[in-house]
């Protein structure tokens, strides 16, 4: 039987965690920059020349949020690896808020802000 196996299988359940939202992440900038070809194309189609441009915004978004996932993976990869030594340790260590955990929350607070701005310049 492996020493703390809830302790080690909490622990991977929140790195799939992160890796899912990761994941999520990158599939949306993926999505934003093919749903703005795919408007491009309906625009070019149709003879409609009035609609504002939104290539370069939506670039960056896209490519933004697939970098962040990225790094979000690392981050959570790096995350995991502490975590399992330290479960694995004989020695405790106290439970504070670590410097992953705070990066990876402002991370997720970004990305939502970055989605709310990009909606309402582009809804309103």
């Amino acid at each position: 039987m492996i020493k703390r196996y809830t302790d080690h299988s909490a622990n991977e359940r929140t790195y799939l965690a992160w890796i899912r939202t990761a994941i999520a992440i990158m599939t949306f900038g993926f999505l934003i920059e093919k749903f703005d070809l795919f408007i491009e194309t309906l625009r070019l189609s149709a003879g409609i020349t009035h609609i504002p441009q939104t290539s370069e915004i939506t670039e960056m978004v896209g490519i933004g949020l697939f970098a962040l996932g990225i790094l979000l993976i690392m981050l959570a990869t790096w995350r995991f690896f502490v975590c399992k030594k330290h479960i694995a340790s004989e020695t405790d260590f106290p439970y504070d808020l670590t410097y992953t955990t705070l990066i990876l929350s402002v991370l997720m607070v970004m990305v939502g802000g970055i989605l709310l701005a990009y909606l309402i310049r582009y809804v309103y």
